[in-house]
């Protein structure tokens, strides 16, 4: 492959430029698609009457759970994600302390990802949609 020196380098560095914007572009859009999933859930839930409940958070290690003050849903079986009363995606997942255990965990709303497990081990990945949907049709079985 030929090498034009600092022309080369100039088209090498828009292209590139140009792929980072085009993946930004992309991934805000997979997440302003997942964030109305999401608050069209919370709506539906409410609008259900689906009992909201006090969250709780585990540790990263798995070892501890710790109270919140968040209220929504688990959304899923292993209540690592949920969605609280106002329609933010939470992942509840924090690191382990004394501050946790005595005041209670503090996590952040997440983006939330268009598909839950992308990249996991197979058939551990689920669209969002069909995860929100399948906690709607659940009800208040899951506790």
């Amino acid at each position: 492959m030929v090498n034009d020196g600092p022309q080369w380098r100039e088209r090498r560095r828009h292209a590139v430029r140009a792929h980072a914007e085009a993946e930004a572009r992309r991934r805000a859009a997979e997440e302003a698609e997942a964030a109305e999933l999401v608050a069209r859930f919370a709506t539906e839930a409410t609008r259900r009457g689906l009992p909201v409940r006090r969250l709780t958070a585990v540790s990263y290690d798995g070892r501890r759970r710790y109270r919140t003050s968040l209220t929504g849903w688990y959304v899923d079986r292993t209540r690592l994600r949920a969605v609280d009363a106002d329609g933010r995606f939470y992942l509840l997942t924090v690191p382990a302390g004394l501050r946790a255990r005595l005041f209670g965990a503090r996590p952040e709303p997440s983006a939330p990802p268009l598909v839950v497990g992308r990249g996991g081990r197979d058939g551990e990945s689920v669209p969002l949609a069909a995860l929100l949907s399948r906690r709607l049709e659940a009800g208040d079985d899951r506790r």
